[in-house]
């Protein structure tokens, strides 16, 4: 089952669409799935700067994780850094993965500098939404270990454009 396009939605809690876009399936090891995206367009983000046409994603979900993760890699092959999104653990199936996002993002730049992002989007939604307690607590969990498999640069973290794989 690989190297199929694949659709990937971003979902709000509410269940409507975010945003969506289309990946190649590279690999599935137990619960994790690899994907590769390529931007066909430049996109201006608030907290990535401007993203060029070209550049690649690796993208990387487990059915059984509250986060998922993106590799960055300029058009040219150099990596760019890693965007984590906090979200409930995917659905896949019929070509179709479906994730409820969290909010909160965390940005591991090339420099080793760590950001945790949307904290007020995430207190916002929350009641908007109304998260829940068990929800709210879950995502502070996974940040903390989000952040602590970056600090210990435990996969997918231990790969920069030093030692990248496809």
């Amino acid at each position: 089952m690989t190297n199929k396009t694949i659709t990937i939605n971003s979902r709000k809690y509410d269940g409507s669409i975010k945003r969506s876009w289309t990946a190649e399936l590279l690999s599935t090891t137990g619960d994790e799935l690899l994907f590769r995206g390529v931007f066909e367009d430049d996109v201006s983000h608030p907290n990535l700067g401007k993203i060029l046409r070209g550049t690649i994603s690796y993208e990387y979900y487990w059915l059984s994780r509250w986060f998922n993760v993106f590799r960055f890699h300029e058009p040219d092959g150099a990596f760019r850094n890693f965007y984590c999104n906090i979200n409930m653990p995917p659905a896949f199936s019929n070509g179709i993965l479906d994730f409820v996002d969290l909010d909160i993002d965390i940005l591991f730049n090339k420099d080793g500098s760590l950001e945790v992002l949307d904290r007020d989007e995430f207190d916002h939604n929350s009641e908007l939404y109304g998260y829940g307690r068990d929800i709210v607590e879950r995502v502070r969990r996974e940040v903390l270990l989000v952040e602590m498999m970056i600090a210990t640069r435990q996969p997918p973290f231990d790969v920069t454009g030093d030692n990248q794989h496809s």
